[in-house]
């Protein structure tokens, strides 16, 4: 029987959850890794707040040298969430030597190099199957069976407050700040929603998806954000209308050693796998030479989720003949080409005047810049403003239709919105 010690970075709502399912599994753990996990230490910032779990004596401490440095440790995982102090503590436990499981995709992200590079110096495992998509597997997915495949594709909606919100304004057709004012009371968004709403969340879990997905280093800076906090209900209930679904995605792609890496909004077909996925769910899609199309969908979040991918991590760890995680992106990636000139098809919404040519106006000026239009559609007015225009268009580069938006007289129809369009 083969005896662990763990000692533990945290105690919040993650490290909770860690506690609660090694306590529940500890039995089935040992019948079937012949595995004892003895939890030794775990910090915490005040000893005196109660989290409602039944602790040993002792087992807590305020002092990190405590889990970091203590011989007996041998896995550390970290609960803590934000870039620091846990960065540095994770280095020093990787340093000592010590396995280190996490599910801190902002450390990770901000960190990539140093962590790993602390792993490499301490010959200790490193393990973080939990930053992306709480549940779902995807990190192991990436390491482990998709060696024979080139995955030119990573596209995921990867944070469930935005989902919910979202998905609330499409079902119910009422506006983003009440929507975001409500899944705050429920707990789903934070009090000051920015990391969240604004795409950075997202961004630092593509920064982690894309980097193992291309064999790059695709640093979190070099990603483009757009949030949702200016989405309004017209454009979700129009597109609704011609059978397009809006989400927050984040999307990876590759294509002749360029990256195009980018978290937004967009309009997914109604049919597309993504567009099923609701409420706070998590997926991650893929396309892969070999596998073609591949989707992995679940919970993306909550203590009980994430605690579970944190666990399994550390029984991996165990199983493991190497010192380090199986992992396609050592620490010394080439840094990638990354473009801001993608291509996509996209959503433009227009105020118009009622009057005969404006859709030639709109459709000329679109045309002299390469933008191929593939459904337009005149929607009734609601007021005196104008008339508003819907314009699909067909894949295109982003400065082209940026470009051709600049040429359309506002005097004739104004832009509204400009939303993309993926997966098509």
């Amino acid at each position: 029987m083969r005896k662990v010690t763990i000692g533990m970075l945290g105690l919040g709502n993650v490290g909770s959850g860690v506690w609660k399912v090694l306590q529940d599994m500890s039995q089935e753990l040992m019948e079937q890794h012949q595995v004892q996990l003895n939890v030794k230490k775990i910090l915490i910032r005040n000893l005196r707040m109660d989290r409602g779990l039944v602790l040993p004596e002792g087992i807590l401490t305020t002092a990190p040298e405590e889990v970091t440095d203590d011989p007996d440790i041998t896995h550390v995982i970290e609960c803590m969430g934000g870039e620091q102090p846990a960065t540095d503590y994770m280095e020093k436990a990787l340093k000592n030597g010590k396995t280190v499981i996490t599910a801190n995709k902002m450390a990770l992200a901000l960190n990539w190099r140093r962590l790993k590079g602390a792993a490499r110096e301490g010959k200790a495992g490193f393990y973080y199957e939990a930053s992306v998509g709480g549940a779902i597997p995807i990190i192991r997915v990436l390491n482990d069976s998709m060696q024979a495949n080139r995955i030119d594709t990573v596209m995921g909606i990867v944070n469930g407050t935005t989902n919910y919100i979202l998905s609330k304004m499409t079902d119910e057709k009422r506006p983003y700040e009440e929507v975001l004012k409500e899944a705050q009371e429920l707990g789903l968004a934070e009090p000051d929603p920015r990391a969240d709403v604004e795409g950075h969340d997202a961004a630092y879990k593509l920064s982690i998806l894309s980097t193992l997905a291309f064999h790059k280093s695709v640093p979190y800076e070099s990603i483009y954000k757009e949030g949702i906090s200016k989405i309004q209900v017209e454009d979700i209930t129009a597109g609704r209308d011609l059978g397009f679904v809006l989400k927050l995605l984040a999307i990876g792609k590759k294509e002749n050693g360029v990256m195009d890496v980018r978290v937004h909004p967009a309009f997914v077909q109604e049919n597309h796998p993504l567009a099923t996925v609701s409420g706070a769910f998590n997926a991650v899609y893929l396309h892969g030479s070999a596998c073609g199309d591949m989707m992995l969908y679940g919970r993306g979040a909550g203590s009980l989720p994430t605690a579970g991918a944190m666990v399994s991590d550390l029984i991996s760890s165990l199983d493991s003949s190497s010192f380090d995680a199986p992992d396609s992106a050592p620490e010394t990636l080439e840094q990638p080409a990354v473009t801001d000139n993608w291509r996509c098809g996209f959503y433009l919404r227009f105020s118009a005047l009622n009057q005969p040519g404006v859709l030639g106006h709109i459709t000329t000026k679109l045309g002299e810049h390469k933008v191929s239009i593939s459904s337009i559609v005149q929607r009734e007015a609601v007021d005196e403003t104008g008339v508003p225009v819907i314009v699909i268009t067909h894949s295109a580069n982003e400065k082209d239709v940026q470009a051709a938006l600049l040429t359309i007289d506002p005097k004739i129809a104004q832009v509204i919105s400009v939303l993309r369009v993926e997966g098509r």
